[in-house]
């Protein structure tokens, strides 16, 4: 993984809009019948993925809250002032921990092979690389959605640079910690699995509605129970 980062310098996807993003391929995870219903819905960022992100790029220099949040305004005008304290509280969990400064960002990758697209967040002087996440850390170890982000570029790093790729990082800002995960084989199933899954939604095929989905946070809730779907609470 050395020295990849100068590997990217100057790269030009032409053909990015025949590829399906690694965000896509997380959101069918969680849930294919929800992809299916929101497929072509915009995908718009939250706040709060916004000031983490920015804050992100200053990871491993100085952290001035004045200067984040009048970049974070820059980048989003709408940007609900109450979220100002949130800034505070994700600096203050990162001044906690020595961090790598970046010597890129938002570094586009592509696998040609499996027909994905992704973007690395950072990439470190020492060729590792990390996504940036706005949601707290597990107690131990990552998300399953976070597994599936890092097998995926993995995939891509791997076709682009023609050298294994064991993992990367995963940077949980609000609580200031930055999680290794090294891919698995079962990462690599699933990610294979989910784009199939994909790949039949795009032909146009009904997803089957999954056992284990998070239907209680869904508004399509009901409108899954009435079309026959079950959860696998429901079922033992």
């Amino acid at each position: 993984m050395a020295g990849f980062p100068r590997f990217f310098r100057g790269i030009i996807l032409a053909d990015q809009e025949r590829h399906v993003t690694i965000s896509e391929l997380v959101r069918v995870h969680a849930c294919p019948v929800r992809f299916y219903y929101e497929k072509d819905e915009p995908v718009t960022e939250s706040d709060r993925h916004a000031i983490c992100k920015q804050l992100s790029y200053h990871l491993g220099n100085p952290l001035e809250a004045n200067v984040i949040w009048d970049e974070v305004l820059i980048v989003r005008p709408k940007t609900d002032p109450v979220l100002r304290e949130f800034l505070d509280i994700c600096i203050a969990s990162c001044k906690k921990h020595e961090w790598k400064p970046a010597v890129q960002t938002d570094v586009t990758v592509v696998s040609k092979k499996h027909g994905i697209a992704g973007m690395i967040d950072r990439v470190a002087a020492d060729g590792t690389f990390s996504i940036v996440r706005a949601a707290g850390a597990m107690p131990f170890g990552t998300y399953a959605a976070d597994r599936l982000r890092i097998a995926g570029i993995a995939f891509c790093l791997e076709e682009m640079t023609g050298k294994e790729v064991d993992g990367g990082f995963v940077e949980y800002i609000p609580d200031g910690l930055s999680r290794y995960h090294a891919v698995q084989p079962r990462d690599r199933r699933q990610l294979l699995a989910t784009l199939h899954k994909l790949r039949a939604i795009h032909r146009g095929e009904a997803p089957a509605h999954p056992l284990n989905a998070p239907c209680n946070r869904c508004k399509y809730k009901e409108r899954c129970e009435s079309s026959g779907g079950h959860r696998l609470s429901e079922l033992l």
